[in-house]
């Protein structure tokens, strides 16, 4: 599967719709539809990001950042860190008392 493959699946798979994607994002449709059908290569970097970051995607390979490890799962954990270095003491607290819950249900873990 190309690139431009695993990108639809991915939007698929979370939007009802690539229009509905290209939307979200503020993306031309046409703009889109033409990387999906075969020439991602040539979108813009920054908006390949955005779509990326939206799909929690890798840019490079267009893998699932929470499924790979290496560079994938760093930009996941800095992601999750830069928005808990975001938050204040009561807000870091209550974050971590919401991730002991989720854990100790065992519907959120593998």
């Amino acid at each position: 599967m190309d690139k431009s493959e695993l990108l639809k699946e991915s939007i698929l798979k979370e939007y009802k719709s690539v229009r509905q994607f290209a939307n979200k994002l503020g993306i031309p449709y046409s703009t889109l539809a033409t990387a999906l059908d075969g020439k991602i290569e040539g979108m813009a970097y920054g908006t390949v990001l955005k779509m990326c970051e939206d799909l929690e995607l890798n840019p490079v390979d267009f893998t699932p950042i929470d499924e790979i490890k290496g560079a994938g799962g760093t930009l996941y954990a800095k992601k999750i860190h830069e928005r808990f270095n975001g938050l204040n003491k009561t807000g870091r607290k209550r974050l971590i008392e919401i991730m002991d819950d989720m854990l100790l249900l065992g519907k959120y873990t593998d």
